[in-house]
């Protein structure tokens, strides 16, 4: 499992409080914040095909806006693992270096196909 991993991305207006419909300011909202996040503590682990792991708690403290142009950094580290469950302190920064984001994001590995075998298709 690697340790630590990063993502960065350039806000957009998709990226928006208004377009995720999280707030009315054209500044980066908070549930794409979490998406970077999550997906930076994704990127921290080296899972074999056969697995996949799936969010179970999340605790993000957006700190500061960010505008539409900003390059946004989101990095995970691992803090703690117990079996299959990984804790990782996330961070996100933005080009100019300022803490927008912190805190921390808990993920459990799991079997892919058993997982997914336990869920119902709607419709089915």
């Amino acid at each position: 499992m690697t340790q630590t991993a990063q993502v960065t991305h350039t806000v957009t207006d998709e990226d928006t409080a208004i377009a995720l419909g999280s707030g009315d300011l054209p500044v980066l909202g908070t549930p794409r914040l979490l998406a970077w996040c999550e997906e930076a503590t994704c990127a921290a682990l080296d899972l074999d095909g056969d697995s996949s792991s799936v969010g179970t708690r999340v605790d993000i403290e957006h700190l500061a806006g960010s505008s539409v142009g900003a390059v946004v950094t989101a990095a995970a580290t691992v803090i703690h693992t117990d079996g299959r469950l990984v804790r990782f302190q996330v961070a996100a920064h933005d080009d100019s270096g300022q803490l927008i984001g912190t805190g921390e994001v808990r993920r459990v590995i799991v079997d892919r196909e058993r997982f997914m075998g336990r869920l119902k298709r709607v419709g089915d």
